[in-house]
């Protein structure tokens, strides 16, 4: 992957991770009764058309009875006009407005104000009031689409799967009933040896059936990879089992041990060539090249944990940071009345506690999701950052051992 195409799918996969982050805040949000707007625009929609319709819902929503909704809405129709004038046209996927007042505690409310713009294109206008804001059609924009057929086969069983993203899933293992020897002599042995190559036959037709029921209903099927030990699998793919429409999209034959779920796993890796653009193999190899350096015995060019990757960070020795999409803390920066001011990365703000004197409140100067902070840190030293997923056995490990923070390091760094 060229430099540059390595920055813009850094970017790409940095918007995926903010659009997932604010849906999971807006997703717990609630209303006390039908007082949260969502708005989405496709890219095709004029915004003075926009406008004119929350215009036409503001003057609607003076006849609501309720003072206390008719305040809210009202509110956020009003804060909706407001922003709709720093746009001349949506963006190139759309846009989406989330505003309302959402329930905190007892009986007060506060107003939330969201402005998304989608990872892909909104295909239609909708304007929905409700309790809760409207964010169904939206979680599916940040499935990973690239998907990849497996099989592995050979004359006692087979197993079919599928590549998606960064997940392995088996959907059927298939065992034979095709005898692997017989000792029959003369005319029996001809006949046993018909009825042998008649039952593989079925078989390979069966598991070609399941592999059409499968594949041929995925959409976006990248290719799809056939594996076995021995030359069964170069047989089932030379005399045409599966579907033509399959057959375009073989990518190759690799040599695996096991036909069963773990014969998947071995497919999957013995492809490196073949999925050398796919995440998964990437995370495999950045992964892998962490522990590399970890197990050198002067721990080589790695580190890990949030406090030494943030020192390498600042003397710009990262050559690649690796961070975990599950990280939920925030990195808040405080004064105290005590004169202490500093940074600390917490699960909430309200955590924040001055190390001088920890009774008092400190103010919060800026709050910010760690992983965006990471990413503000590694971009003033050109430093590329690679999101890992925990969907993956490469994102789990750095989740769990590393706390989901590491580097490869451009040069060794002394310890802290």
């Amino acid at each position: 992957m060229a430099p540059e195409e390595a920055v813009n799918e850094s970017m790409i996969e940095k918007r995926r991770y903010d659009f997932k982050r604010a849906l999971e805040d807006i997703r717990d949000l609630q209303g006390r009764g039908t007082e949260l707007v969502s708005v989405y625009v496709p890219p095709d929609k004029q915004i003075s058309d926009v406008a004119s319709y929350i215009r036409n819902e503001y003057s609607q929503s003076q006849n609501i009875k309720s003072k206390r909704t008719n305040k809210a809405v009202t509110g956020a129709l009003e804060s909706i006009l407001a922003r709709l004038k720093y746009f001349k046209t949506p963006p190139a996927n759309g846009l989406i407005f989330f505003v309302g007042e959402v329930a905190t505690t007892g009986d007060q409310t506060r107003q939330v104000q969201y402005v998304l713009e989608p990872p892909e294109p909104i295909t239609s206008f909708m304007y929905r009031c409700d309790s809760e804001f409207y964010t169904e059609k939206l979680w599916d924009m940040l499935d990973d689409k690239k998907t990849f057929g497996l099989v592995v086969i050979d004359r006692s069983e087979a197993t079919v799967g599928l590549l998606k993203g960064k997940q392995i899933i088996p959907v059927k293992n298939i065992p034979s009933l095709v005898p692997s020897k017989h000792t029959r002599g003369g005319q029996s042995s001809v006949r046993f040896e018909r009825l042998i190559e008649i039952a593989a036959h079925e078989f390979f037709k069966k598991v070609a059936d399941i592999a059409s029921e499968t594949f041929l209903n995925v959409e976006n099927l990248q290719g799809v990879l056939i594996g076995g030990p021995g030359a069964t699998k170069e047989f089932f793919v030379k005399e045409e089992y599966l579907h033509h429409e399959i057959r375009k999209k073989i990518l190759n034959t690799y040599d695996t041990g096991y036909t069963d779920e773990y014969g998947l796993k071995e497919l999957v890796e013995n492809a490196k060539d073949s999925l050398a653009e796919l995440d998964l193999m990437r995370e495999k190899e950045l992964v892998q090249r962490l522990l590399e350096e970890i197990r050198k015995s002067d721990k080589g060019l790695a580190t890990y944990g949030e406090d030494q990757v943030r020192h390498a960070l600042q003397i710009g020795a990262v050559d690649v940071l690796l961070v975990s999409e599950d990280l939920r803390k925030m990195r808040v920066s405080f004064k105290c009345s005590c004169g202490n001011e500093g940074a600390v990365t917490v699960d909430r703000e309200e955590d924040v506690k001055c190390p001088q004197c920890p009774d008092s409140t400190p103010e919060i100067v800026e709050s910010k999701d760690l992983v965006d902070d990471l990413y503000d840190e590694a971009g003033k030293v050109g430093t590329s950052v690679e999101l890992l997923s925990s969907d993956s056995e490469e994102g789990e490990m750095l989740m769990k051992a590393f706390g989901g923070i590491a580097a490869v390091l451009r040069f060794p760094i002394g310890v802290m």
